[in-house]
């Protein structure tokens, strides 16, 4: 059996007891002995992170009597249930569970080849098909008036077109401006081709390369980046590295979000 031992430490000496506080995410507390004052950001096993007001993160081990809450001295524990956070689709929406397809809408977003499509579905797809809008690829906008004029679009069926090098002064452009329907909106971003919407940190490439003027910009692309001449390969390749909207340059991002208000409105 095991013998009693008395704490013969004198009371005025001993440690007072001192409450516990689950480390709940934004609970805000000041780390004893520093002057770091943070809320938390997320807990694991002994350790917390906290973020202070100007964005730093720290991480901090889940010491007895290790923080002050309010000016009193706490001792942190794990959070006895984390909260699950809200369930997000690739485009950074928040996910409805179980929803089903809305009925195709009359209105429409057009872009200009099979890669956009699939670049706005890996993305978007949850949201649009929640929606109801239908995508479609028109290889290429040179007769895009008259794709306009056959579409007909009006107040109930809106039309929307994504193009690709939709610079001032070329050839997208004055396409682009003999459309004038008010139910039609067109926008686009600045790349040669919808490949470079991608971010070079998602494909674990410093930049995308530059390729001289007459060349096919794709073949030009993976002869620089190394890869095989297999131009359908590459864009497997590169989709296949796209998780969500972090990983797409923001100038295509705000043009699609564009388009998805303009058709649902």
């Amino acid at each position: 059996m095991r013998e009693y031992s008395p704490d013969l430490t004198p009371p005025w000496k001993r440690a007072k007891a001192v409450p516990e506080v689950p480390a709940d995410p934004d609970l805000v507390v000041e780390v004893a002995g520093t002057d770091f004052c943070g809320a938390v950001v997320s807990c694991e096993a002994g350790t917390v992170t906290l973020e202070d007001r100007f964005g730093k993160r720290r991480v901090f081990p889940l010491e007895p009597r290790g923080y002050l809450l309010d000016g009193a001295v706490v001792t942190l524990t794990r959070p006895s249930r984390a909260p699950a956070a809200p369930a997000r689709t690739a485009s950074g929406s928040l996910a409805v569970p179980g929803a089903r397809a809305r009925v195709a809408r009359a209105g429409r977003i057009y872009v200009e080849g099979r890669h956009d499509a699939e670049l706005v579905e890996r993305v978007w797809g949850d949201d649009l098909r929640i929606e109801g809008v239908v995508v479609e690829y028109l290889e290429g906008i040179d007769d895009l008036p008259t794709i306009v004029a056959d579409f007909a679009p009006a107040a109930d069926a809106r039309l929307g077109v994504l193009v690709d090098h939709l610079v001032p002064g070329s050839k997208e452009s004055r396409i682009a401006a003999e459309v004038t329907s008010p139910h039609v909106l067109i926008v686009g971003h600045p790349y040669v081709d919808v490949w470079q919407a991608v971010k070079p940190s998602a494909l674990g490439i410093a930049a995308w390369p530059v390729v001289p003027r007459g060349e096919d910009w794709k073949t030009g692309v993976c002869r620089a980046l190394g890869w095989p001449p297999n131009t359908g390969a590459a864009w497997r390749h590169i989709l296949s590295k796209v998780t969500s909207y972090r990983d797409l340059e923001p100038t295509l991002l705000g043009a699609v979000e564009h388009l998805i208000d303009h058709v649902t409105a």
